[in-house]
């Protein structure tokens, strides 16, 4: 509901920073982002609405990495591959020693992960603000590059001026401030639901596995879950347990269940999501003390400060990744990353089906440059999930792995840019692509550097 407008005198308001690379978002694409940035020399900032980074992973409780392998090899290397490393060997000797040499689904200590990227921006020379909100963008007079962004938090209203700047929100915001056309959804405008991820302590792993055992039931629990959902003891959705990730014998993270409806891009969606949510977290709770030998004791020790969001905007972009460029597993000239996850499409509400589709092992499709530069706006990347794609390749990309990959191509690029004197169309590609594979980025067994001046329009078969 509208209750009208209100005129706000106009204001003077200080310039706070000035930066060469300004990161907005501290997920996994603006971790990797700002640490490439600043590793190419520009000075870097990186801005977050929260107080530590992380995005899905330590703010919602995502309780584990998607896959970074082609279930072959590892197709995400680089910053990414770097950072869940250290996550590791920060976490206790148990857990090394049980995914020490594990790429996919690697459980997540998300008080660990937290301070192994406050290290990594610190260590690279990234300066960090948090608990901060981006209020406005500042356009130049002909509107084609971001001059900066105006933030609000404790301190006040300020602004920080930028030569480029790199949207890592995850919603596209910076760019949808800039007024980039988006899609947001399905053709009606449905979106995947949130999840609420929440952990779960005082549990016993052995007994469970030893339920599992006896019951024959996977992992998921797809025998138990549909049993309490017929007994009304669940509401009826996803007839499984989307992921448990076990970060010791007597802690876990779970990832359960749906909340249909909610808009990431909406306080007011997010709100309403984030109490449904923790309803629903708490009824599940009961279902797993109940139904779950191993769970009678579980105690929730916290659950994501808000919902889990899959889906919101995907930008406009000088291309547009698409469903058949993933089935087809396409390279392109200008490739920055390598994508080998399946499409992951959760149902839009509980009696819709979920979509997967799966490359064969070994196979991954290229990530175009392209996709990170929205149209209209010279100096502005869009790295992570709302990069430019048709819906069905977002339910792809959209995971943390793939949001590293991203990131770190958008850093390195906009630090290039710099040093080129260029906008983000102005690069090299061919010099992108190089210093990418110096950061032990991997672009394909048959990879083709980019012939300048080839414009990069075509893809190239694999």
């Amino acid at each position: 509901m509208n209750y009208g407008y209100l005129t706000l005198p106009s204001a003077s308001i200080p310039v706070s920073r000035e930066v060469d690379v300004l990161v907005i978002g501290g997920g996994a694409a603006g971790i990797a982002a700002a640490v490439a940035a600043a590793g190419g020399g520009a000075s870097t900032m990186i801005v977050e609405q929260r107080g530590f980074l992380g995005g899905m992973g330590t703010v919602a409780l995502v309780p584990a990495f998607c896959p970074f392998t082609d279930k072959e090899k590892p197709v995400i290397r680089g910053l990414g591959l770097t950072l869940i490393e250290r996550m590791k060997q920060a976490c206790n000797p148990d857990y090394r020693k049980e995914y020490g040499d594990q790429l996919d689904w690697v459980p997540i200590d998300p008080e660990v992960l937290k301070r192994v990227y406050d290290d990594a921006v610190l260590e690279s020379g990234v300066t960090p603000l948090f608990h901060t909100f981006v209020y406005d963008v500042v356009l130049s007079d002909d509107r084609s590059s971001v001059e900066g962004v105006i933030i609000v938090n404790k301190t006040g209203r300020s602004f920080i001026r930028c030569r480029y700047i790199i949207d890592c929100t995850g919603d596209g915001d910076i760019a949808a401030l800039s007024g980039v056309p988006f899609q947001k959804g399905g053709a009606e405008g449905e979106l995947q639901p949130g999840s609420m991820c929440y952990l779960l302590a005082n549990v016993d792993r052995q007994k469970f596995n030893r339920f599992l055992e006896e019951t024959g039931d996977t992992g998921q629990l797809h025998q138990t879950v549909a049993r309490a959902m017929d007994a009304g003891a669940l509401p009826e959705g996803r007839r499984s347990i989307s992921g448990l990730a076990w970060v010791s014998d007597y802690l876990v993270g779970v990832n359960f269940g749906h909340v249909f409806g909610v808009d990431g891009t909406s306080a007011e969606a997010l709100t309403r999501g984030a109490i449904e949510g923790r309803r629903t977290a708490g009824r599940q709770l009961q279902f797993f003390r109940s139904y779950v030998p191993g769970f009678e004791e579980a105690h929730m020790v916290a659950s994501g400060e808000q919902l889990g969001i899959r889906e919101t905007r995907r930008i406009q972009g000088d291309y547009i990744l698409t469903a058949d460029d993933f089935i087809a597993a396409r390279s392109f000239p200008d490739d920055i990353a390598r994508n080998a996850y399946y499409i992951d499409i959760h149902l839009a509400d509980s009696k819709s089906q979920m979509t997967f589709n799966h490359l064969p092992p070994g196979v991954s499709h290229g990530v175009p440059y392209r996709i990170m530069l929205p149209v209209g706006i010279d100096n502005l990347w869009v790295a992570g999930r709302s990069a430019s794609s048709d819906r069905a390749v977002q339910g792809s990309l959209r995971v943390m792995p793939n949001c590293f990959s991203m990131g770190q191509a958008a850093g390195t690029a906009a630090a290039l840019a710099l040093k080129e004197g260029t906008g983000s169309r102005g690069i090299s590609v061919a010099e992108l692509q190089r210093l990418l594979l110096e950061q032990d980025v991997w672009l394909g067994e048959h990879f083709v550097p980019a012939v300048e001046d080839s414009g990069a329009k075509e893809e190239v078969p694999e």
